[in-house]
């Protein structure tokens, strides 16, 4: 890192800061001609997604060009996940590989933000055992990183801010979408559910709805510019709006979004069953554009565990919403998420959770060997469980899965349907139902983008096969 810049007054603005970044790197030589380079990386969920879109945003804003290369990098950030262990686990090795490149381009300044450096502990561990790192902030300032990425830029010393603090919301960032045709637009922040495994409360804060005046002004520009999908985000979106003076809640949110002109698709992520009213399910049924897919996450299949847990539902209320759901949204699919191995569980307890999800039949599960996160209530539950017999229950489930998945899958076949065309494989196209089950079609990739009815012909195990039979818009 160089002292050429003054040290910045603190009562400058994110605009201010902008432009001595800016300043800052066309002084080199040759920055005139060669714009810095930013090296993004990110993990885990989706609004880590959406935070590095919108630090993209701020750092184009500043002059910078990226690079997927990180030895080419003149700013390497990683956007780091706390969820689990394993992932925590991938950033420090990751990062320790950078003090090669720091020791070959010693200009290069190295930051963390996220989640993972919000925990205390965590970002001590960095700031005593990762002295190459030169930037770290946490989930409630991302606001201000142009502030701080200056103050990083123009002192001899290292900047950390991750104030214990709810964060605020703060509108008109600037964001940079990775995707041409698929959006992410948050609707809240932060989580006020303290689920006994969950880290997320506290690094996220408590729950913070964005006004809905700006939510569907965001949303009408996405369909303006062409957007065929946008995924409504927040770590409890049934619950957005809840206490807020405006009185929007979520169904009436969906509701509002439906009603934007326009032919698009809308997605939401993340629920929770305490809060997935029957009136969501009504309001999905009414919406001709609200997708036929929910993720409704019920982590465990056990009354007992799900107490211990903190959930605050049973498995008998989770079976009625799937069949309240069901008889009002005919052919709608559900994704879940499931722990295996909580603290305490039994072999009786996990076979309830086998049987939940075969009365339900899940399109898929994102399943997880229960990870223990420190500062949490279930880090310190006594586990008398062996890590080989909950890997052998998560291989149970896993077939388990795969078996419900395929007889699924043989039963769409010679149906059709509408898809998004979204990605190239090799020699073949993915192509999205509504339902959020994928179909490999044939195609040219000039078709990505563009949304098309899709006939099913076959089934492999899980995974559908099929044709298009028309390019509906482009």
């Amino acid at each position: 890192m160089s002292t050429n810049a003054k040290a910045a007054p603190a009562e400058l603005d994110s605009g201010q800061y902008t432009e001595r970044i800016r300043a800052f790197y066309e002084s080199r030589p040759g920055g005139d001609i060669n714009p810095p380079l930013a090296h993004i990386r990110t993990y885990g969920c989706q609004q880590n997604v959406s935070d590095s879109e919108h630090i993209k945003g701020m750092l184009a804003n500043m002059g910078f060009g990226f690079t997927e290369e990180p030895d080419q990098a003149d700013l390497i950030l990683f956007n780091t996940c706390a969820v689990r262990e394993h992932a925590q686990d991938r950033v420090f090795g990751n990062v320790g590989a950078l003090k090669n490149i720091k020791n070959r381009r010693p200009h290069t300044l190295i930051a963390l933000c996220g989640c993972m450096v919000q925990q205390e502990h965590v970002a001590e561990k960095i700031r005593k055992s990762y002295p190459f790192v030169g930037l770290v902030f946490g989930t409630h300032v991302l606001h201000r990183f142009p502030e701080l990425l200056y103050k990083a830029l123009a002192g001899q010393k290292r900047v950390f801010e991750t104030p214990d603090q709810d964060g605020t919301i703060v509108e008109d960032i600037p964001v940079q979408r990775d995707g041409k045709f698929k959006a992410w637009l948050s609707v809240m922040y932060g989580c006020n559910n303290f689920c006994t495994y969950c880290i997320v409360p506290h690094v996220r804060g408590r729950e913070r709805s964005r006004d809905p005046e700006r939510i569907l002004e965001e949303a009408r520009g996405l369909v303006r510019d062409g957007y065929k999908e946008i995924t409504l985000l927040g770590q409890n979106v049934n619950s957005y709006g809840r206490d807020e003076a405006h009185g929007v809640d979520f169904p009436e949110l969906l509701r509002r979004i439906n009603g934007i002109p326009g032919d698009f698709l809308i997605r939401f992520m993340t629920s929770h069953p305490k809060d997935a009213s029957k009136r969501l399910f009504d309001t999905i049924a009414q919406c001709d554009k609200v997708a036929r897919h929910f993720h409704l996450p019920f982590q465990s299949g056990s009354n007992r565990v799900l107490k211990a847990m903190n959930r605050k539902y049973t498995r008998e209320q989770y079976l009625e919403l799937i069949d309240y759901a069901r008889s009002v949204v005919p052919g709608i699919s559900f994704t879940s998420d499931v722990i295996v191995g909580f603290p305490g569980e039994t072999r009786e307890d996990f076979d309830q959770t086998l049987d939940l999800i075969r009365r339900v039949g899940f399109t898929s599960l994102f399943t997880f060997i229960y990870s223990p996160r420190k500062g949490t209530p279930a880090a310190r539950m006594p586990d008398p469980v062996p890590m080989e017999e909950k890997t052998a229950w998560f291989q149970e489930m896993t077939r388990l899965q795969e078996e419900i998945a395929a007889a699924q899958s043989a039963s769409m076949v010679g149906t059709t349907r509408r898809a998004l065309l979204e990605n190239a494989g090799e020699g073949f196209l993915e192509a999205r139902l509504s339902e959020n089950i994928v179909v490999r079609v044939d195609g040219d990739p000039s078709l990505i983008g563009q949304v098309a009815t899709v006939e099913i012909t076959g089934a492999r195990s899980w995974i559908l096969t099929g044709r298009i039979k028309e390019v509906l818009y482009p």
